[in-house]
């Protein structure tokens, strides 16, 4: 009897979401760049004013994450460095064009119509994410910008934090006079509530950022398009041709900078041309930082103390100090590697060889590719979009990082003057 009320609470509160939030995204809809980027701008002012009481939150939530991974605790924190990010994020997507009512590619046809394509927003967007409560200011501040309604579902790990980033942003849209419920926050972290908001056809897609169990969850269960990605495993190549200093320096980047990240570089291919001077020295900068190295056959006779990899380790997103290590034959054997056991997510080459570089560009599947950058430039603000809603690794509607034009479709519209068809 407890367990059928309990279904029937979560069933009534997911459909009170969804009901306010279509009658919100109407509004959203049609409210200018103008009322927009105010709501923005009061946001900022709110997450910057209330920088302490949500620094006091999350302490809250970072005491109580004792069973939580390092890299999900890593993901969870908020000081005032990165609330003020969060902010900084904000006031990219301000800057931004609003890609709402864009119009695109009119051509005239014969019988004197012209037609195009005209950007519009989804509609009701559904967020569910786990530990990084910046997420919270990510994706409320791209749907409102982008005219969408947002239903934010964090994981119970963060509820302290997103509560007191949602009152943030609940208070700058009230005090533009739009409704609250333009951005949610879930009320409840029953577990029930997600596959009862995932069932519900009046949500226009499904967004989930976590660990692969709750990505596969989502997919499993959703009656709407899903925007995820499962994995990133991403690679990075040395070339034959590779400057070493810079291939140090970018390596060190991709892997250190932040180990429980989706962008950090798990896998690194060497070509056998430079293996046996360039991985002994990247071996000494990875120790450095207590990265443990799990190479080949060819990487271990090569450098010492090396653990050897297993079939496992080539497609292993880590997200800890640990990258796999393997000498490849060349940029053929390297691309062939990255398309079989990458994710899709982001791989990156380094060579001073133009043709080299142009062809990984091209062959390698991934949703990010880079020539003699870190990979940890896969992220939405980094390529100019402002912040991100995640990564797509898909390749339908949105691949890649996904900001504003992401969370918008497109609709043929036609003008004429007064034309018949024949």
């Amino acid at each position: 009897m407890t367990r059928k009320t309990k279904t029937v609470s979560t069933q009534n509160i997911a459909d009170n979401l969804v009901v306010a939030a279509n009658s919100a995204a109407s509004v959203a809809a049609q409210a200018t760049t103008k009322q927009k980027n105010a709501v923005l701008q009061i946001f900022i002012h709110n997450l910057e004013h209330r920088s302490k009481q949500i620094e006091t939150a999350n302490k809250k939530d970072m005491a109580a994450a004792g069973q939580l991974s390092t890299a999900l605790k890593e993901r969870l924190l908020l000081n005032k460095t990165r609330i003020q990010q969060m902010a900084n994020s904000v006031a990219d997507i301000i800057a931004l064009p609003d890609p709402v009512g864009e119009i695109s590619e009119m051509k005239p046809r014969p019988s004197g119509i012209q037609v195009g394509k005209m950007r519009m927003p989804l509609g009701v967007i559904l967020a569910i994410y786990e530990s990084r409560p910046n997420v919270t200011a990510d994706i409320g501040a791209l749907a409102i910008k982008s005219g969408n309604a947002v239903i934010l579902r964090g994981g119970s790990e963060a509820r302290h934090s997103n509560a007191i980033i949602g009152k943030c942003l609940a208070d700058a849209l009230a005090k533009n006079n739009l409704p609250a419920s333009i951005a949610q926050i879930v009320p409840t972290s029953e577990r029930s509530l997600i596959d009862d908001l995932l069932r519900n056809p009046q949500i226009n897609l499904a967004i989930p950022r976590g660990g692969r169990g709750l990505i596969e969850r989502v997919a499993a269960n959703a009656c709407m398009p899903v925007l995820k990605h499962l994995d990133g495993n991403c690679h990075i190549y040395v070339d034959a041709a590779a400057n070493a200093d810079m291939a140090r320096r970018v390596i060190i980047n991709a892997k250190t900078r932040r180990y429980g990240v989706c962008s950090a570089a798990e896998s690194l291919l060497v070509h056998t041309k430079v293996a046996a001077k360039f991985l002994p020295a990247i071996a000494a900068d990875l120790r450095q930082h207590g990265v443990e190295i799990r190479g080949c056959s060819k990487t271990q006779k090569i450098i010492t103390k090396c653990r050897l990899a297993t079939e496992d380790d080539w497609s292993a997103e880590y997200l800890a100090p640990i990258i796999s290590v393997k000498v490849i034959a060349n940029i053929d054997a390297a691309i062939a590697h990255i398309n079989h056991y990458g994710s899709g997510h982001t791989d990156a080459i380094l060579t001073d060889s133009v043709k080299s570089g142009r062809r990984f560009l091209r062959e390698v599947d991934s949703s990010s590719v880079l020539l003699n950058a870190s990979t940890a430039f896969a992220d939405g603000g980094e390529y100019g979009l402002g912040a991100e809603v995640g990564i797509s690794t898909d390749k339908f509607h949105a691949r890649g990082p996904v900001g504003l034009e992401g969370l918008t479709c497109q609709k043929y519209i036609v003008i004429g003057d007064g034309c018949i068809r024949d």
